[in-house]
């Protein structure tokens, strides 16, 4: 319009916009019209990217802690910028504004370079949109296993962990308050070894390797070798043994599985086979959606304690500092646990049970087994289509419905099974060629008749296919 003064501003700048802006400012005070991608349109208008901008900067980094050039990239979009509801619900200035964080990226500038390439602003409205579809907030310490070179290139970093940006403070927008979480470009082995021990533990390790972040930890997409084969002593010394005395924080994964109740004939129709089978699945409830979400996210949680604590539907920045953790892991959250009593949910104990994985999960059943059930925890394999999921949980798990007696049992398609100490540690013996994929046939079939359990690694397009 053609307003001039005070009553523009805010049809110029949403609120929202304007905190975030301010703490650009703050670190760029010489760049304040940096470049900037924008979603042509916008995602409230029905547009497919849901970050209105990615702004990009040169950062002239630290030499005198040896931090080189490089570009930083910051999201605008996943926190509310507006306030109205068009994108994020209002929820009022306490809490996080929208899902609470922003993404940032710092890429290494490579000589001769004078303008950001533009390609990180792509990776982080795939990210976004991630986010947005499955409403699953990232927290420090998180990893993304992305299976493709960030820049589409023949690169080695193919995958992701997400830190606190090094310099880029919180800021209390009128909408909440916004974290920087900073994406990390990852090789393959320095996402599994991040899966089998935790997030934070590989971030600190490329900290100190300069070519692989160095102290602001920024990626490098040229990087040829991962940081264990630059220092091979990283992977015995700190990793391995890092396993073994803490086990590994991720308590979930989303994943190609399926299960199928062996027990009873097929023509039942509470069969949960009709999961597998092209009708619609039966809708896990609200309760158990939200039971498996937190789930998931709190093996997501930074923790250093060895048991994590139940997480609070008020979490600080995403951190619980202050909880102190319950003895034992527990499945139960408190945010989920007043939804629907227990006692209202049918369980089914089922008598016979067969997983089906596809070779990805499979690989991460010996972390499962080795890294949460022997250490105390529970895993989660949430199904990324449909609604089954299944969950392993190991004797001392408060808030599991599979028990000694009964050590299959279901709500609806959510499988959880027990497995005692022992037969964990046959089950690691049995699956043992899991960890050698390139002598790997599919299909693969592993069963233990006196259990009754029967596990199966299978190829993709089973899974893509529901009909098989």
């Amino acid at each position: 319009g053609s307003g001039s003064g005070s009553s523009s501003f805010p049809s110029l700048f949403p609120p929202g916009l304007h905190g975030i802006y301010g703490e650009c400012r703050r670190l760029y005070p010489d760049q304040p019209n940096p470049l900037q991608v924008t979603a042509i349109l916008k995602y409230w208008l029905g547009g497919p990217d849901p970050l209105d901008y990615v702004s990009m900067y040169r950062n002239l980094g630290n030499p005198a802690l040896n931090v080189p050039e490089h570009w930083h990239y910051v999201s605008f979009g996943l926190s509310d910028l507006y306030g109205d509801n068009r994108v994020h619900e209002f929820t009022g200035t306490d809490g996080p504004s929208g899902f609470g964080f922003e993404l940032t990226f710092r890429l290494k500038r490579e000589t001769g370079e004078s303008a950001p390439p533009t390609w990180p602003a792509e990776l982080m409205q795939g990210l976004a949109r991630y986010v947005f579809q499955s409403e699953n907030t990232f927290c420090s310490g998180d990893h993304v296993s992305w299976h493709s070179p960030l820049d589409n290139s023949e690169s080695r970093i193919q995958h992701m962990l997400l830190t606190e940006d090094p310099q880029m403070q919180p800021v209390q927008t009128p909408f909440g308050v916004v974290t920087f979480l900073q994406i990390v470009g990852v090789c393959t082995e320095e996402l599994h070894a991040a899966q089998q021990w935790n997030g934070q533990g590989i971030l600190e390790l490329l900290r100190t390797v300069p070519v692989a972040g160095g102290p602001w930890l920024i990626t490098d997409m040229r990087r040829g070798e991962t940081i264990f084969e630059i220092d091979p002593h990283l992977q015995q010394e700190r990793v391995d043994k890092g396993i073994e005395t803490d086990g590994s924080n991720l308590s979930g994964v989303s994943a190609k599985c399926a299960w199928d109740d062996l027990s009873r004939p097929p023509e039942d129709d509470e069969d949960s086979r009709s999961i597998c089978i092209g009708t619609q699945p039966r809708r896990l409830s609200g309760k158990d959606t939200e039971q498996i979400r937190e789930t998931l996210r709190r093996g997501l949680e930074i923790n250093s304690k060895p048991v994590l604590p139940p997480i609070n539907a008020q979490r600080q920045n995403g951190l619980n500092h202050d909880r102190a953790p319950s003895r034992k892991d527990s499945l139960e959250s408190e945010s989920s646990a007043a939804i629907i009593p227990h006692e209202l949910i049918r369980t089914r104990q089922l008598e016979s049970v067969h997983l089906k994985f596809n070779q990805e999960s499979g690989a991460l059943i010996p972390l499962c087994l080795r890294g949460r059930l022997l250490h105390g925890r529970h895993f989660t394999y949430k199904s990324i289509t449909g609604d089954t999921a299944i969950t392993f949980v190991s004797t001392g798990v408060e808030g599991a419905f599979a028990t000694e007696e009964h050590p299959y049992a279901a709500h609806g398609p959510w499988l959880q099974i027990l497995l005692t100490e022992e037969f964990v540690e046959r089950m690691l013996e049995d699956l043992e060629d899991l960890n050698s994929p390139e002598e790997f046939k599919l299909p693969k079939e592993y069963s233990w008749p006196e259990k009754k359990l029967k596990v199966s690694i299978l190829p993709d397009a089973v899974f893509d296919n529901p009909l098989h």
